[in-house]
């Protein structure tokens, strides 16, 4: 049968899909907290030593009960597996080039720079706090935005008491600086 008749994908060794995580731009570096790079092995350790083995057992299973046209459970076994290994290769690229930078060693610094946890007030008057993590890391309802943000950005080498400027999409903001911590996790 044609290949562009089948609902098979061609992509299972892609690098990336869209759904691997946060895109990092060519070039720059893949800096993360401590915590955030226990969190990626974790979820690595855990998809190769658990999860995969299960899979390929229910997949080995299912193979052997004969026809595996119509058969569920190797189909949707196959298709786990082939998302298993994307997320292995997509995670182990990850870990193998993240730069860990970890906040507490950046202790008694006055700028702004990666993993400082910031409140600031926009020009509507609204005070929000934001930590500057990774791009593997982020979290907006926790308030972690990722170094290359726009906001993460602007805030970056400026200090408490400093007026920054960001560009968005609806203008120009200003954001005053309120305080600047470095946590320790």
């Amino acid at each position: 049968m044609n290949k562009a008749f089948t609902k098979e994908n061609d992509s299972e060794f892609e690098d990336d899909g869209p759904d691997s995580g946060s895109t990092l731009p060519q070039g720059l570096k893949n800096y993360i907290t401590p915590k955030g790079y226990r969190r990626l092995r974790d979820e690595l350790t855990r998809l190769v030593k658990t999860e995969r083995p299960e899979v390929v057992s229910v997949v080995s299973w299912a193979a052997s009960n004969g026809d595996r046209s119509e058969n569920g459970d190797y189909l949707y076994g196959k298709k786990r597996l082939r998302e298993i290994d994307r997320r292995i290769r997509f995670l182990t690229k990850r870990t193998e080039i993240a730069e860990i930078v970890d906040p507490a060693t950046q202790q008694g610094l006055e700028s702004i720079f990666f993993g400082a946890t910031v409140t600031y007030v926009n020009s509507k008057g609204e005070e929000l706090t934001v930590k500057i993590v990774g791009v593997d890391e982020v979290d907006t309802a926790k308030g972690h935005i990722s170094w290359i943000s726009p906001v993460a950005r602007a805030l970056l080498k400026a200090k408490e008491g400093d007026v920054v400027q960001l560009m968005t999409p609806a203008g120009r903001d200003e954001l005053e600086i309120i305080e600047v911590r470095y946590l320790i996790e």
